[in-house]
């Protein structure tokens, strides 16, 4: 499977917010209501194409307890794009955003794109967070900001493929050197569209999707 460029993400956020069920509707365009909690790190992969070039994503779902920090850190130096995500309907996980943003901007190259993710906008009748708060506090810190479902779909393709078009942006602007392998980003070789039409499955099963 070739492709133009390979953009590596990180998940970040806290526990419960539902970042590996936005990995898994994104890469397998499924739901899982009951998830273990992440132990360290996953992974998932999937083709996508900006501007009529396929690019990877290579998406690291990071764990969000307090004991994992510390591997989580470790991986947002090689990440291009992060997707910092809370749960509306859990205030306590909106108030430590700050703290994952400090993370972010102190482990990870500059550069690196951020989205901020409100999750779990399916339930709306318990949301604890409004939407405009996550507006003005992604607007406060130069973020990028959507409310999405993992369970609905709703906005989650249109996450990871806004974060890939502002990397994409970036590249062209001369703003990221392709050439340094440590900003998250690979260059590929010019890439073709595979026979699955230039869409791969989650890496889980290592085929490509039906």
């Amino acid at each position: 499977m070739s492709y133009a460029y390979l953009f590596k993400y990180i998940i970040i956020g806290d526990t419960g917010v539902g970042k590996s069920c936005l990995l898994l509707q994104f890469t397998d365009k499924r739901f899982q209501p009951v998830h273990d909690l992440t132990i360290g790190v996953e992974f998932g992969a999937r083709m996508i194409t900006i501007d009529n070039k396929p690019i990877k994503l290579q998406i690291w779902d990071t764990a969000g307890q307090e004991s994992f920090r510390s591997i989580t850190r470790s991986y947002y130096r090689g990440a291009a794009g992060a997707l910092l995500v809370y749960d509306i309907t859990r205030r306590e996980t909106f108030n430590h955003l700050a703290s994952w943003l400090e993370d972010a901007r102190q482990h990870a190259n500059p550069n690196m794109s951020i989205m901020l993710i409100g999750n779990k906008c399916d339930l709306a009748h318990r949301r604890a967070v409004s939407t405009e708060e996550g507006e003005q506090f992604a607007k406060e810190h130069g973020l990028i900001f959507m409310e999405a479902s993992a369970k609905t779909a709703q906005n989650v393709e249109e996450a990871f493929i806004k974060t890939a078009a502002t990397i994409y942006k970036k590249i062209q602007d001369g703003v990221f050197d392709v050439s340094n392998e440590s900003h998250g980003i690979k260059v590929g070789y010019g890439g073709i569209p595979g026979p699955s039409g230039g869409r791969e499955g989650s890496s889980q099963n290592g085929g490509c999707c039906s």
